[in-house]
């Protein structure tokens, strides 16, 4: 969503108003993938505080990811706020100050904004309910679908060790 800024400025106090769609490519983080098979929505405004330009506005649509425990494909409401100042290179900002977003000439692209702030807001892991079971370590099978029969008792050979000192103290506790 490209916004032109050229209204506002040179004039302290002037404001956009912002409601439109915002597209997102997919987009993979710590190791998920998010998906957007529509664009979000973006309502809020950009105004001139005398100093820099000031984006104040929420994103809230959905997105398709999997499930952290059996990896089914979910639906995940999206909703987060972005708040951020805006310079223009010409002004003279200091391209080093990184809480400020520099754009040239007289517009601004959203898209890459919201994507930013969508990054720094996702909560990384997702679960398709809150009592999910899983998949099992053995077999695979999705444990929500009931048990597959296979032994999960076996222990990693790496913790076999401390899992023999748990034992003997609870047996010495017996």
């Amino acid at each position: 969503m490209l916004i032109d800024l050229s209204s506002i400025i040179k004039v302290m106090g002037a404001k956009i108003e912002l409601d439109g769609d915002v597209g997102f490519d997919n987009a993979q983080f710590l190791g998920e993938t998010y998906r957007f098979p529509e664009p979000l929505k973006i309502n809020g405004e950009i105004y001139n505080n005398g100093k820099s330009l000031v984006l104040a506005a929420r994103v809230t649509g959905s997105m398709k990811t999997e499930c952290a425990r059996c990896l089914k494909e979910i639906d995940v409401d999206v909703d987060y706020e972005i708040h951020e100042l805006l310079s223009r290179v010409e002004d003279g900002a200091d391209p080093k100050d990184e809480d400020i977003i520099l754009f040239e000439g007289y517009e601004v692209e959203l898209d890459d904004i919201a994507a930013d702030n969508f990054l720094m807001n996702v909560s990384g892991r997702y679960l398709c309910k809150e009592d999910c079971k899983g998949l099992c370590s053995e077999c695979g099978h999705d444990l929500n679908e009931g048990d597959c029969g296979c032994n999960r008792d076996v222990i990693d050979p790496r913790w076999q060790a401390l899992a023999d000192i748990l034992n003997q103290q609870k047996n010495s506790e017996e």
